[in-house]
């Protein structure tokens, strides 16, 4: 049993590097353009020429699922690293500084978190507009907040560890402190984090997109191709079937490899066999 924790890394990480391998090499698996439309193949099944069958308007199905991964893992992947950013910088300052400014801090967080973190990013995007940058930044000032508690009660506890009191005593500022004896140990912590938060910004990119409210019409993506999908489910069910499919598999594989990692970096969380 102890070797789970490894099995599930190993497991999200191939589900992982497949689908980014996926990605990056969009256009030489696309076996056409996603915003190719051909009427007269009109939600066609699939077939060796349409592995994936194609949509109401003609396009190719594979095509747009494999577009669409690029899509997802940049927006993912930029909210992710904003909001650790962001959410690190500000976690720090509350747990080492306290007093005024922890609790100026937290109410704000406590702000944010009043609002449903979906609500408040399709209000945003409603508001900006649909494009991808829009769809970044409105997401990213909704997902800084559960970095910043985490980071907060953890530098709360390391503070006040041996080698860190040593540190203080021995002249080191604040700034050193956080940065070379805080921060070290905060990484796999925050990798954990960071890993089931791409797994929920994947969802909530698609819940927007399949809203109408994600990247441009013209760009392939996830949630959009449900969408459409759903207009003709009962006709041709393998438009929607494809991209729920991918979502369902890079959602599990990050979370495998959340799993995964948070007990490895917990041995405490281990199962003992």
């Amino acid at each position: 049993m102890r070797s789970l924790p490894k099995i599930f890394v190993t497991a999200g990480s191939l589900v992982i590097g497949l689908l980014i391998a996926v990605a990056l090499f969009a256009p030489l698996l696309a076996s056409q353009s996603p915003n190719t439309m051909n009427l007269e193949n009109r939600l066609v099944s699939p077939s060796k020429d349409h592995l994936f069958g194609t949509d109401e308007n003609g396009s190719d199905v594979f095509s747009k699922v494999v577009y669409g991964a690029r899509v997802s893992l940049l927006v993912a992947g930029s909210v992710v690293l904003i909001s650790a950013f962001v959410g690190l910088i500000i976690g720090s300052i509350a747990g080492f500084k306290g007093g005024w400014i922890d609790l100026s801090l937290m109410r704000a967080i406590d702000i944010v978190y009043a609002f449903p973190g979906f609500l408040l990013a399709l209000s945003l995007v409603a508001v900006l507009g649909p494009s991808l940058r829009n769809l970044i930044i409105a997401m990213s000032l909704t997902g800084w907040a559960s970095f910043a508690r985490l980071v907060r009660g953890e530098v709360l506890y390391l503070k006040e560890k041996e080698y860190v009191v040593c540190s203080r005593s021995l002249g080191s500022g604040a700034l050193r402190q956080i940065v070379f004896h805080i921060w070290p140990n905060l990484l796999g912590l925050l990798f954990v984090q960071a890993t089931f938060a791409m797994a929920g910004t994947i969802i909530s990119e698609s819940g927007l997109s399949f809203l109408g409210l994600g990247v441009p019409s013209t760009t392939p993506s996830w949630g959009a191709l449900l969408n459409s999908g759903r207009r003709v489910l009962f006709d041709a069910p393998h438009v929607s079937l494809f991209p729920g499919l991918a979502i369902m598999t890079l959602v599990l594989g990050f979370n495998l490899l959340g799993d995964g990692l948070r007990d490895l970096f917990d041995p405490r969380r281990q199962l003992k066999g």
